[in-house]
């Protein structure tokens, strides 16, 4: 066989520069790792790192999930027990832990839905207004951000008080317990997670929106298109991928409310009616000392997180997009 076949069949394969000649000491790369795509390589640094940080405590979550282990066990005078599944069918047959889900996913879904509506109105103004007022605007929305729950919590109810609280002397109902109805509680601990939430959302928002070209935006001015659809229809396609991590973001940071809940409502409101599921399990772990059955429902949240997310994920691929 010529030796000029031979050559041309040893570099089918080999990326060639456009000039045609194979850059000096190029090889194809074979075997299994070379079909791992770059960006994967590019995350695995984080993966040895968060995998065994957050894999160890799932896995003790889940091993306490399938014992009996309660305050007698903890202090060792009882033996642990393996039970099973025995805890996931308390949790599961238990009248309560259903209407806490319900209760839990309505909050959630209410704060995330308002965290992105509030932070995208904000992140838009944000490009309307001048440097000054800019600034302002970011370092509050900032202060907010960096304000601890707990420290945040407190505040609000200082401001939320029934006798000389601020909202109620600004709004004239002296005397008003905010914290007293359900669902007056639920809307007052909802303004407090949207107040900490939404600036993450402000300010990722606000970075994709001033990497769109200029271009673009002044077409459609050109166009006739006002400040809403150009919005709609240009900003928010070109802002999907930034969308889909602010989405999953809220809804997790949403969903395992426990801080705002447990302070503003002393620990579940009355009689229980504003518990939320990160409050319920902590209250049959550590009120009721049953360890193995708030594991249990913190395994069970674990995997309705992950329920949600992959949910939303596969409806966004469906639709065609890109993430």
């Amino acid at each position: 066989m010529p030796a000029t076949t031979v050559t041309a069949r040893a570099d089918q394969g080999t990326p060639r520069p456009p000039g045609g000649r194979r850059p000096a000491g190029a090889r194809r790369r074979t075997g299994p790792l070379a079909r791992i795509p770059v960006p994967l390589w590019l995350l695995l640094p984080a993966a040895l790192v968060l995998i065994p940080l957050f894999g160890y405590p799932l896995y003790q979550l889940g091993l306490l999930s399938v014992l009996k282990f309660g305050q007698p066990q903890a202090s060792g005078g009882v033996p642990t027990e393996f039970v099973g599944l025995s805890n996931y069918t308390d949790v599961l047959g238990d009248e309560q832990f259903w209407t806490v889900l319900g209760q839990t996913l309505a909050f959630a879904a209410f704060c995330v839905l308002t965290t992105l509506a509030v932070g995208a109105t904000c992140a838009v103004l944000l490009t309307r207004v001048g440097k000054w007022p800019r600034l302002m605007l970011m370092f509050g929305a900032l202060g907010a951000w960096a304000a601890p729950a707990m420290t945040g919590s407190t505040v609000w109810m200082f401001l939320l008080d029934t006798n000389s609280g601020l909202v109620n002397e600004v709004l004239g109902t002296q005397g008003h317990n905010w914290m007293y109805d359900k669902w007056s509680a639920f809307a007052m601990v909802a303004v407090v997670v949207v107040w900490h939430s939404f600036p993450f959302v402000m300010i990722t928002l606000y970075a994709g929106i001033q990497a769109i070209p200029d271009s673009v935006l002044e077409a459609a001015r050109l166009d006739g298109a006002g400040t809403v659809t150009i919005f709609r229809r240009i900003m928010l396609p070109m802002l999907r991928p930034l969308l889909v991590i602010v989405v999953i973001q809220s809804v997790i940071w949403d969903f395992k409310v426990f801080t705002q809940i447990y302070v503003m409502t002393g620990g579940g409101g009355i009689a229980g009616q504003n518990l939320v599921l990160n409050v319920y399990a902590y209250q049959k772990a550590f009120v009721a000392e049953n360890y193995s059955l708030g594991a249990a429902i913190g395994v069970l949240m674990t995997l309705i997180l992950l329920g949600v997310t992959a949910i939303y994920i596969r409806s966004l691929r469906r639709s065609g997009e890109e993430l």
